[in-house]
């Protein structure tokens, strides 16, 4: 009898844990015809409404995304050139289709230079490199009267340094805006 007493519990554990390694079977559902069926409305609590359908309008001024191709507020260019490169169109044109968005936008372009040449032909080059830039925004069709341009020359160094990583980021026209909308 003390033997019985043993094997009846193991017994029973065997077939508990044989019970919870099984699978449940379930029925196959019956075939529909779809081409009549309906698939069944979700309960109310389950339908989806207008906020979670549709995507919310964003209201951040594009001017103050970090990421977007407006964050670029320098035009670079070339030793003694005024002439914009394609990479710096881009840029110019994204500037013009948001100033033609806003028509309350104004801005001022700056004309830089690195430090190399004397003072009134870098004050000239400046001119002519923020004037090429306005010349691409009236071009696209931004009022002229909400651009001004004015020639910092050689004043207002972005990198400081006296080689040519330094000349490079001081060659260029900044946007800088005015008025946000």
């Amino acid at each position: 009898m003390n033997k019985t007493y043993r094997i009846v519990p193991a017994l029973a554990a065997a077939l508990l844990l044989a019970a919870c390694g099984s699978t449940p079977k379930t029925e196959a559902p019956a075939p529909v015809d779809n081409r009549t069926a309906q698939p069944p409305a979700p309960p109310p609590s389950q339908q989806p409404t207008a906020s979670t359908t549709t995507p919310r309008p964003v209201t951040a001024n594009p001017l103050d995304d970090p990421r977007g191709v407006l964050a670029g507020r320098s035009v670079f260019f070339d030793y003694d050139s005024n002439v914009v490169k394609p990479e710096g169109q881009t840029l110019v044109k994204a500037h013009a289709d948001y100033m033609k968005q806003f028509p309350g936008a104004r801005i001022a372009l700056e004309g830089n230079t690195d430090e190399r040449g004397s003072r009134e032909y870098n004050l000239a080059l400046g001119q002519r490199r923020a004037d090429a830039v306005k010349q691409i925004m009236t071009l696209v069709g931004v009022s002229g009267d909400r651009i001004e341009t004015v020639s910092f020359g050689e004043e207002k160094p972005k990198a400081p340094g006296h080689d040519e990583a330094a000349w490079s980021q001081n060659r260029r026209a900044d946007i800088v805006y005015k008025v946000k909308n």
